[in-house]
C-alpha cells in the first residue's frame, strides 16, 4: 500500500472508509444495489446541483473524457454546431471529440493563463447563428485557472444556447446552481471533488434535453439517452455491467460529503489548503503561473525555478519518498509544475507539504 497523499486534480487520496466500501461484492441485478445504491446517487447529485426539478442526472461507464464524449455525441443532432471556448487540454478536447464525431465545430482559442473574453464569445455567437450548442471547462487542470461560468452562461442563455460545462474538477468543490446560473448539461467524474475512486462519470441535465435526444447517439456504449431511459425504467439499472464497487464508493464519498457540511464546507477546507499552499510556496521563492483572481481552489500551477540544479524528476521523487506526490506541468508555453489542493487532504497536510519541499529545495541553499 501507497503512504503517501495524491496532491493531484484526481485521481486523489481518499478516506479509509471509501476505500472500505468497495471490499463488499455486489450484484448488478440486485435492487440493493440498484434501487438503493445507484438510484440514491443519482438523487443525491441532482440536489447537489440545483433546487429545481427540472433536471435529472445519468451515471455512465468510463474515464470523465467518455462521459464528455457521450454528452457530445448523444445531444448534438446532425444539423447543429458547437462552439467550444477552449483555454487548455480539456477545452481543446472536447473540439478533438467533435472532430472524430464529425460534428460541424468551431473552436474559439485563448491563452491558456488567459480568462475567456466574453466580447470575442460574443462576437462569434453574432456573427454565427447555425450555432446551437456552446461548451467549456469551468476548473482548466492544465493551469488551475478557474473560468467565468457564471457570466459566460448569461451570454450563452442570452443567444438562446444550449450550454454544455465541463466540471469535471471542480463539480461538488465549489459551490453552485446550475438552474440558476443556466447550465443545461453539466458533466464530472466520479474521482474528483466528490472524493471518489475512478471508473465512472456522471451528466447532470434538463430532463427537456434527455428526453427528446433519442435516437442522436453515434455510439452504441455511449448512447446517454438509452443509459438514462434503462436507469428511468428499471430502478437504477445500467445497460451494460456497472462498476459496482466504484459505485459503492462513491455512495460513501457522497454520504462523507454530506457529513463534513456539503459543498460549501469542502469549498472551505479546499481554499484554505489553497491558501496556505500558496503562501508557503511564495515564502519559499515559488511563483504562481495563474493571477489570484483567476485561481480556483483545485489545483494551483507554479513555475520551475530557473536554476541550474533544478530537475523535476529529482523533485517529484524527492518529496514522493517523504509522502507527497505531485503533478509535472501541462502547459505549452511555460517550465511549470503542479500542486493540487483536492481529496482527503487537509491545512494540516499543506502545512507538512510545505515543510518537506522547504528541505528539499537543494538548490536554494
Amino acid at each position: 500500500m501507497n503512504q503517501y497523499l495524491l496532491l493531484t486534480p484526481g485521481p486523489l487520496t481518499t478516506s479509509p472508509t471509501v476505500k472500505d466500501a468497495m471490499q463488499k461484492d455486489w450484484c448488478t441485478w440486485d435492487d440493493d444495489y440498484n434501487k438503493h445504491v445507484v438510484q440514491e446517487i443519482r438523487q443525491k447529485l441532482v440536489k447537489l446541483a440545483t433546487k429545481s426539478d427540472d433536471y435529472t442526472s445519468v451515471l455512465m461507464q468510463g474515464s470523465g473524457t467518455s462521459s464528455v464524449e457521450s454528452v457530445i455525441g448523444s445531444l448534438i443532432k446532425p444539423k447543429d454546431k458547437l462552439l467550444v471556448i477552449d483555454n487548455g487540454a480539456y477545452g481543446k478536447r472536447i473540439a478533438q471529440i467533435a472532430q472524430y464525431l464529425n460534428i460541424e465545430h468551431t473552436l474559439l482559442t485563448f491563452k491558456e493563463t488567459q480568462s475567456p473574453d466574453l466580447l470575442q464569445i460574443q462576437n462569434v455567437l453574432e456573427q454565427d447563428n447555425t450555432i446551437t450548442h456552446v461548451a467549456m471547462v469551468h476548473c482548466e487542470t492544465t493551469t488551475g485557472i478557474l473560468n467565468p461560468v457564471a457570466s459566460i452562461a448569461e451570454l450563452v442563455k442570452s443567444y438562446n444556447k444550449t450550454f454544455i460545462l465541463d466540471a469535471m474538477s471542480s463539480f461538488g468543490g465549489i459551490d453552485m446552481d446550475v438552474n440558476d446560473l443556466g447550465i443545461d448539461i453539466l458533466i464530472s467524474s466520479a474521482n474528483k471533488c466528490i472524493q471518489g475512486v475512478p471508473g465512472f462519470g456522471f451528466i447532470i441535465l434538463k430532463k427537456d434535453i434527455i428526453e427528446n435526444s433519442k435516437g442522436i447517439a453515434r455510439s452504441l456504449s455511449l448512447d446517454l439517452y438509452d443509459q438514462w431511459h434503462t436507469m428511468e425504467q428499471h430502478n437504477g439499472k445500467w445497460r451494460f455491467t456497472s462498476p459496482t464497487h466504484v459505485v459503492r464508493a462513491f455512495y460513501q464519498a457522497l454520504l462523507e460529503l454530506e457529513q463534513e457540511g456539503g459543498i460549501t464546507a469542502r469549498q472551505l477546507r479546499y481554499s484554505k489548503n489553497q491558501s496556505l499552499l500558496i503562501s508557503g510556496m511564495e515564502s519559499l521563492g515559488f511563483n504562481c503561473l495563474i493571477s489570484p483572481e483567476y485561481q480556483s481552489p483545485i489545483i494551483n500551477c507554479f513555475y520551475s525555478p530557473v536554476h541550474p540544479d533544478y530537475d523535476f524528476s529529482t523533485f517529484y521523487h524527492s518529496l514522493k519518498q517523504q509522502g507527497f506526490v505531485i503533478y509535472p506541468g501541462k502547459v505549452s508555453d511555460a517550465d511549470c509544475f503542479r500542486i493540487g489542493n483536492i481529496g482527503e487532504v487537509y491545512p494540516e497536510d499543506i502545512s507538512r507539504l510545505i515543510g518537506v519541499i522547504s528541505k528539499s529545495c537543494y538548490w536554494l541553499n
